[in-house]
């Protein structure tokens, strides 16, 4: 069952200084169809309008593309040196101005994954998606199915791909702002190296003119790359039934926001919101501290280990979000399928702090094992029996 423990005395043992009042969440307005936004250091969901709604992803889909790759180069079985073939009919379907956002790849062409995986989030490139699909899974179809398994793998729970690039499909692919922030998040969190280097570059260039021969350099078309501090990902997307998206991410002074906006009328629409609602972002709200990474917040009782408990830690800074310039009650609670079963390996994600403001959503806060817990032998299960008989927890 689901243990609910209240942790008021929490509050001052993490050094947080709370005055009564109610966090109402500060205004915010847009002609987007769906706007989302998280703070991904405290979990708050800091604004929703539509977030549930199943929609066209347009090439934001690729971000599920470059996932998979990701993952792939994370456990060996990719390597971003290793060289794609663009078959002669990749190339036909995907060349010329009706196949959409291009990387401009030549028929036959070896090209790295590295280049490729540049070209699909640079460049939003259809082609580099299909290029990379077949080379990983031999062909589109199998590297969708990849798409779709790794997506419920990360709980993407209201998502379906049926392309590697989002191109239209009479509504087999679609997703939720809820499902894309999610998406970002998982990438940013899983593989932050990979991000950092593929994810902020402001152009690249592949390719060649035809008649001149010169070198194709196109720009980079996040909205909030050299116009928000700290901005760093992730992807637009663009067709006539999705309209104008963007799934975008920024941190500033530890703070990480993931925003989506989906269903704006034009490309310059988009960058004027897209600034927008990160700035209000981070202006509008503020985090205060709770626990420093590596803190004991609370312990759990273990079933059939040998110890009969474990602490739970923060296995990172954790914070609170609230309104900016407004004190606000917070109180705090942890969670846990209890009580806990052995074994348990240190750093195991075992519990969730949860933070209340107002009346705002909670924000949920993992919390880690501090130690391994072995299981029992059995005298230690005999002596756990007499302990539970006893009145023990």
């Amino acid at each position: 069952m689901k243990r609910l423990r209240k942790a008021a005395l929490l509050i001052a043992a993490s050094g947080l200084v709370v005055l009564p009042g109610q966090a109402a969440a500060p205004p915010f307005d847009t002609p987007a169809r769906v706007a989302y936004m998280i703070d991904l250091s405290s979990g708050a969901t800091l604004f929703a309008k539509d977030a549930d709604l199943k929609m066209p992803p347009a090439s934001m889909a690729k971000m599920m593309t470059v996932y998979v790759a990701f993952d792939l180069v994370k456990q060996g079985k990719l390597k971003l040196s290793d060289m794609a073939t663009v078959a002669p009919e990749t190339w036909r379907k995907w060349h010329g101005p009706a196949a959409g956002s291009t990387m401009f790849l030549s028929v036959g062409e070896q090209v790295s994954i590295a280049n490729l995986l540049f070209g699909i989030v640079t460049l939003s490139g259809n082609d580099a998606c299909v290029v990379l699909a077949e080379h990983i899974a031999g062909t589109e179809p199998a590297f969708v199915a990849m798409m779709n398994q790794k997506a419920k793998e990360i709980g993407l729970a209201n998502s379906h791909f049926g392309t590697s690039n989002g191109w239209p499909d009479n509504g087999v692919t679609y997703v939720t702002a809820r499902d894309l922030a999610k998406l970002a998040a998982a990438t940013i969190q899983n593989f932050p190296d990979m991000y950092k280097t593929f994810y902020s570059r402001p152009n690249f260039t592949w390719g060649k003119t035809l008649g001149t021969g010169a070198d194709i350099t196109q720009a980079n078309r996040d909205p909030l790359l050299g116009r928000v501090a700290g901005a760093d990902g992730l992807k637009t997307g663009h067709t006539e039934e999705a309209g104008y998206g963007f799934t975008g991410s920024a941190e500033q002074n530890g703070r990480r926001l993931v925003m989506v906006l989906a269903g704006l009328t034009s490309f310059n629409q988009r960058i004027d919101q897209s600034v927008a609602f990160m700035n209000w972002g981070f202006r509008a709200w503020q985090s205060k501290p709770l626990f420093a990474a590596g803190k004991q917040v609370d312990k759990a009782p273990v079933q059939l280990g040998d110890a009969r408990e474990v602490g739970l830690v923060a296995p990172k800074n954790l914070t609170v979000t609230i309104p900016a310039g407004l004190a606000s009650d917070v109180k705090l609670s942890v969670a846990y399928n209890g009580p806990l079963k052995a074994p348990i390996k240190k750093g195991d994600h075992v519990a969730d702090l949860i933070a209340r403001t107002g009346d705002g959503p909670p924000q949920v806060m993992p919390l880690v094992a501090a130690s391994d817990v072995g299981e029992a032998g059995f005298f230690g299960r005999i002596g756990n029996g007499f302990h539970r008989l006893l009145g023990g927890s």
